[in-house]
């Protein structure tokens, strides 16, 4: 088995999904964009490199978009030399379970260094490495990976402040580009701000202003590396229609916030009860126990390192809830931050509050004697049980069958809170419990972590990733240098290299998008946030394909005579039919232009809103005529005649061969 929903492709995406031996149960529905996005975006990077060349641009999805500008295709990630020496699938796998892996490690070298005592740091990299947000993201082996290496920047500053070497300084240069290179720029950037933070804070309250200077510039020297990334995907951001969507998206509800003591309060998509379906999104959870252990570090609040994550922790999770203050930072209309999912910097939060579970362990070792305090922590926490527990029993606050599944899974936190008081009480009467005390915490914050993370994380039967099927080899007999249409996603387009015209990413060229959705009735439309889908009945939807050299129709025979899908059993003369099994046709486009061509004739038209007007008026002989922004000066003879053949078609290199009597205009 592998960290795949193999079950879940094979269910839900044709052309597998087609076929009845296929068919299973699925353990997790909740995480699409594995499969539309990022493994077979691994797969065409690879790919790409293994043939000599930079992935730079992506042929196969929009009619062609940059890829590596695309900043989750994580192109330059130095994981993926795994794919070089391993089957791809192993690859994959062994890079999902590092995420973990390293944010458990980096998080207790982290913690060691600041005094924090083995069983403490222990808990800290338990609870860091399994907590909501690293878990519920971790199978698509980016978002997890890009803080991961946050414990490990903070252990090469505070290495830095105590032993003055400047190999700590190079080591906080490379965590800076590995974090930005890993794929996700939203918690890279918040990666980046909460290490500043840190040398400032450290710089100061060890009142070394020119140590803060030096990590200031080894940090600078990490973002200058990083701009290899960061760059091209600054430009394909301001080309792109998500860089001009500026609302609320994603802000946890107040209510919410129980899920950090008790996950699945509100259901989870795993279990097919999820009632707000933003499970992944709004995952704060690091464990009842490292949460309460988080609470006890107030009595090292001394330590000024306690005070900075505390205030971290609580600033990012107000950050996170829909209030006043996200409303603020939305209008304030700043790049990624404001067109972004909100609720992600609850990381901060997560990895804040994890450290201080380390903390607040020593802390109650020290202060276990303190019966009045302990006692006055005990009841304000279990006030706070009591009250929500009479809420689902007598407060009639959400529906009945809401109230089963929430008050079934806030009865673990219950119980562990509870033991949590036990073990706490009898290790205050008696010294010689404290190895009792600390081994509760250890076991049940594993216990409770790995049961979440199991509970999520699908791992399905490896032949299940992309098997076989006769369909795919017959596409890749007749596709030749031509398009591909029809009810099929990126999960095959990218995959397998057929060109297609439509595509999922937040990151693709804005304009594209206006031209595609035009095709429905010829109006001006701006282009859809993530998606860009030609519309199956559109008044124009023939000539797009005609336009991009659509050759080949992908059609399923379930498919006919129904509304959803493109009608290409309705015209004979266009389409003739060249495969068929039980459960698939593919159709030839007699009509579509080849993929390079020869113009001789053109407007000008220079607004973008009455290119799109032109292009689709019903006397526009767009077989003959390009539209262009600017005179290309170009004089054609009156018998002008010519040809373009592709010779050969990669992501970076397309050799053309041509023949004419004038100069033309080559439309690829």
């Amino acid at each position: 088995k592998v960290p795949y929903s193999s079950t879940y492709q094979v269910n839900f995406f044709a052309p597998w999904s087609h076929h009845e031996k296929f068919w299973g149960p699925v353990k997790n529905n909740a995480m699409p964009d594995v499969h539309t996005q990022i493994y077979p975006w691994k797969k065409f990077t690879i790919d790409t490199f293994k043939n000599g060349q930079v992935p730079l641009w992506n042929p196969y999805s929009f009619s062609g978009n940059p890829h590596l500008a695309n900043f989750q295709s994580a192109v330059l990630s130095p994981f993926n030399l795994l794919f070089f020496t391993l089957p791809f699938v192993d690859a994959w796998s062994i890079l999902i379970l590092l995420q973990p892996l390293l944010a458990g490690i980096f998080m207790y070298l982290f913690v060691r260094e600041i005094g924090v005592s083995r069983v403490g740091a222990l808990i800290s990299s338990i609870s860091f490495m399994f907590c909501g947000f690293i878990v519920v993201w971790m199978a698509y082996g980016t978002l997890s990976l890009a803080i991961s290496f946050l414990p490990l920047a903070l252990f090469a500053i505070e290495k830095f402040y105590n032993k003055k070497k400047i190999r700590y300084l190079v080591l906080l240069s490379l965590t800076i580009p590995l974090s930005f290179f890993s794929g996700h720029f939203q918690i890279s950037l918040y990666f980046l701000a909460a290490i500043l933070l840190f040398i400032v804070f450290r710089g100061l309250a060890a009142r070394e202003i020119l140590n803060i200077f030096y990590l200031l510039l080894s940090a600078i020297f990490g973002i200058l590396i990083s701009l290899l990334q960061i760059l091209p995907s600054i430009e394909l951001y301001r080309h792109s229609v998500r860089s001009e969507i500026f609302q609320i998206s994603e802000a946890i509800p107040f209510q919410y916030l129980i899920t950090i003591i008790s996950p699945d309060f509100f259901g989870n998509p795993v279990t097919r009860n999820d009632w707000f379906g933003h499970y992944a999104e709004w995952a704060g959870f690091i464990g009842i126990l490292p949460l309460f252990l988080a609470i006890f570090s107030v009595w090292e609040v001394r330590r000024k390192v306690v005070v900075f994550f505390a205030v971290l922790g609580i600033a990012s999770l107000i950050l996170a809830v829909n209030s006043p203050i996200s409303e603020l930072l939305v209008s304030l209309k700043i790049p990624v931050l404001s067109t972004s999912a909100l609720s992600r910097v609850v990381i901060l939060f997560s990895f804040s509050f994890a450290v201080l579970a380390g903390i607040g362990l020593d802390g109650l070792g020290r202060g276990i004697r303190d019966v009045r305090k302990l006692i006055m922590a005990f009841v304000l926490i279990g006030l706070f049980f009591a009250v929500l527990w009479l809420l689902l029993y007598f407060g009639k606050i959400y529906p009945a069958e809401w109230l089963i599944v929430a008050k079934r899974n806030f009865a673990l936190p219950t119980i562990l809170f509870l033991g949590a008081i036990f073990a706490v009480l009898i290790s205050s009467k008696e010294k010689k419990f404290i190895i009792f005390l600390t081994s509760y915490f250890l076991f049940l914050t594993s216990f409770d972590s790995l049961r979440f993370a199991q509970k999520w994380m699908p791992f399905d039967p490896v032949q299940l990733v992309y098997p076989e099927t006769p369909i795919v080899e017959a596409i890749k007999k007749n596709i030749g240098s031509s398009r591909i249409y029809g009810n099929l996603g990126t999960e095959v387009t990218a995959y397998y290299g057929f060109p297609s015209l439509e595509g999922y990413d937040p990151l693709y060229i804005g304009r594209y998008g206006e031209f595609i959705r035009g095709a429905n009735s010829g109006e001006f439309l701006k282009g859809e946030r993530s998606v860009v889908k030609l519309d199956r009945r559109g008044k124009y939807t023939d000539r797009v394909l005609d336009l991009l050299g659509v050759g080949l129709i992908f059609h399923p025979v379930a498919d006919t005579n129904q509304g959803w899908a493109y009608p290409v059993w309705e015209n004979k003369k266009r389409y003739e039919l060249v495969y068929q099994d039980d459960k698939f046709q593919l159709f030839k486009n007699n009509f579509s232009l080849p993929r390079a061509a020869l113009f001789y004739s053109y407007k000008i038209v220079k607004d973008s809103r009455e290119i799109i007007k032109r292009f689709y008026s019903d006397n526009f002989d767009f077989r003959n005529v390009l539209v262009l922004e600017e005179t290309p000066n170009l004089k054609v003879e009156s018998n002008a005649s010519g040809s373009a053949k592709v010779i050969s078609y990669s992501p970076n290199k397309v050799v053309i061969q041509t023949t004419t009597n004038s100069p033309a205009l080559l439309f690829l």
